[in-house]
C-alpha cells in the first residue's frame, strides 16, 4: 500500500487531521493508483464548524462529515501547506488548489467496536483511522520493534492503521503511521501488538475506528 512518509505536527493537536487526510490519500491511492498528498492544514482551518477545534484537537469523524458537505475532494499539500498553527478559518482561494484527479468521499463508516477481525477485515481493504492511547512515556519513546504496551484506554491520539503483519516469532501486530515525524519509531511508523486478550485492543486500538467510502 503506497503511503506518504509520516510528517511532524510540531506538537500541537493537530493527530487528528493527519489520521483523516492519511486516510483518504491511502483510499485515492487504491483506486486511481496515483499517490497525492492532501492538506492538513485545510482539514485544520475549515472544519471548525464541524465540533472541531483546529490544533486544539478534533475528531476523525467530523473532518469526513466537512469533506462530504465540502463535496470535491481536498486541496494539495503544496497549495495549502501545513503551518502547524491554528488558521480557524479557510483560506479565500483554498477552491482553487483542489487535487485534480483526487477522489471524493460520499461517506464514512466506524469498524464494529472491540473487534480486532472486524478491524482486520477493514484494512485488508483501506487504511483505518484509530483513536488509541499514547500518553505512556515508552510509546511517546518508541524506537522499534512490537509494542506491548503499557498504556490503557484513553483515546487522546489519532494515529492511521496502515497494514498488519507477524513477525518470524509469531508476533501479530499492527503497522501503524504516526504524525511525529520520521525521528520516531521505525520511520515515523509503529508495530503494535494485535490480537491483544482485551477487546478493545492494546492501547483501545480497536474502540474508535473509522474509514472513508467512495
Amino acid at each position: 500500500m503506497n503511503v506518504f512518509l509520516s510528517q511532524y505536527h510540531d506538537a500541537i493537536g493537530s493527530c487528528w487531521a493527519f489520521a483523516t487526510v492519511a486516510v483518504v490519500e491511502g483510499l485515492n491511492s487504491i483506486m486511481t493508483g496515483n499517490l497525492i498528498s492532501l492538506s492538513e492544514q485545510e482539514i485544520i482551518d475549515c472544519t471548525t464548524s464541524f465540533e472541531d477545534d483546529g490544533c486544539h484537537g478534533g475528531f476523525v469523524e467530523k473532518a469526513f462529515e466537512y469533506m462530504i458537505q465540502r463535496n470535491m475532494s481536498l486541496s494539495t499539500e503544496d497549495g495549502y501547506p501545513y503551518k502547524a498553527v491554528d488558521g480557524g478559518v479557510c483560506l479565500d482561494d483554498f477552491n482553487n488548489n483542489v487535487a485534480s484527479g483526487a477522489i471524493t468521499i460520499t461517506g464514512y463508516k466506524q469498524v464494529p467496536q472491540n473487534n480486532e477481525i472486524a478491524l482486520l477485515l477493514t484494512v485488508a481493504n483501506q487504511p483505518v483511522s484509530v483513536y488509541i492511547d499514547a500518553e505512556a512515556e515508552e510509546f511517546k519513546h518508541y524506537s522499534g520493534g512490537v509494542y506491548t504496551g503499557p498504556c490503557g484506554t484513553n483515546l487522546t491520539h489519532a494515529v492511521t492503521i496502515v497494514g498488519y503483519d507477524t513477525t518470524e516469532d509469531d508476533e501479530k501486530y499492527w503497522l501503524i503511521k504516526n504524525s511525529w515525524g520520521e525521528e520516531w519509531g521505525e520511520g515515523g511508523y509503529m508495530r503494535i501488538q494485535r490480537d491483544f486478550d482485551a477487546n478493545e485492543g492494546l492501547c483501545g486500538i480497536a474502540t474508535g475506528a473509522f474509514y472513508p467510502t467512495v
